[in-house]
């Protein structure tokens, strides 16, 4: 038996399909906001870039960036209003025994000790410049001037002091240790020889001097590096500018600052503090008396 297809009909069906249409693009759209959000709680720093790094800082006013005297007569960074102190009940690697310190933030650059016996604050983030213009890559705005005039001399000298890595996040510091500890968990060693093993080539996360903005790796990550133009340049130009070579090759050193030997790694702690520490081939431990 057939039915008429009234006007009525035809009205409740269209009505029908646009519920059905708005139905499935509102589900469509949750199911992508949660694939999203799934997908961030799985991999809180997928970006390892200096420039997603940035965004964990603060960045320096334009007279701040381009003056660097008046950068370094500042003898404090920006003070996070609170700071959480590491303690040996709730560091998160004191199964390893890394119980840091907390630093003093407030202490003048030549004095700034960050390594795995003295940590940043939790929630510290420096105040940032870049490096080199145009290079995406950002230090402490009181060091990166002293970076860009380091630069512009090796430039003069056919030499390119290339940055490669220098302010790095919490987070991305963070990633990398424990990428570290599974690697060597995964070469058969337990997990507390695994996180002391990582920390001899990756700083604790917020004991590490990229943290604070205050070091660059510089053309590099290979030992290698020794044997380049580059690094032969800043092994004889590099206190000029206020930068140490911060894990030395000799033994001895590698005893004081429990860290392999890193040529690409350089510090800035001022200029007449690095031609001290060179002339007197003394660590940075040693200088600060804390060796």
């Amino acid at each position: 038996m057939n039915k008429k297809i009234t006007p009525r009909v035809i009205r409740i069906i269209a009505l029908q399909s646009v519920l059905v249409i708005v139905a499935v693009t509102i589900l469509g759209g949750a199911v992508i906001t949660h694939q999203k959000y799934k997908a961030k709680l799985e991999n809180p720093d997928s970006a390892h870039s200096n420039t997603a790094d940035i965004e964990e800082g603060t960045q320096a006013s334009d007279a701040e960036k381009n003056d660097p005297e008046a950068s370094a007569s500042s003898s404090t960074t920006k003070v996070p209003e609170t700071t959480s102190s590491p303690d040996e009940e709730n560091y998160p690697y004191a199964y390893a025994g890394f119980t840091p310190k907390v630093t003093d933030v407030n202490a003048d650059l030549s004095k700034f000790i960050v390594n795995g016996k003295y940590s940043l604050p939790a929630d510290y983030k420096p105040q940032l410049a870049e490096a080199v213009k145009g290079s995406g890559v950002y230090l402490d705005y009181r060091v990166a001037p002293y970076y860009q005039q380091m630069y512009d001399a090796a430039k003069a000298d056919g030499i390119t002091l290339t940055p490669i890595s220098g302010y790095r996040s919490y987070n991305r510091q963070k990633n990398n240790f424990e990428n570290r500890i599974k690697e060597n968990m995964n070469k058969g060693m337990d997990k507390v020889e695994a996180t002391k093993t990582a920390a001899t080539v990756i700083m604790v996360p917020g004991s590490s001097e990229h943290n604070a903005g205050l070091a660059m790796d510089i053309c590099s990550l290979s030992e290698s590096f020794e044997n380049y133009k580059e690094f032969e340049w800043l092994n004889e130009h590099a206190a000029e500018y206020g930068f140490i070579l911060r894990y030395p090759k000799d033994e001895r050193s590698r005893e004081i600052t429990g860290v392999v030997y890193e040529p690409w790694h350089y510090r800035f702690v001022g200029v007449e503090v690095a031609k001290e520490i060179k002339s007197k081939g003394i660590t940075f431990e040693e200088y600060v008396g804390v060796a």
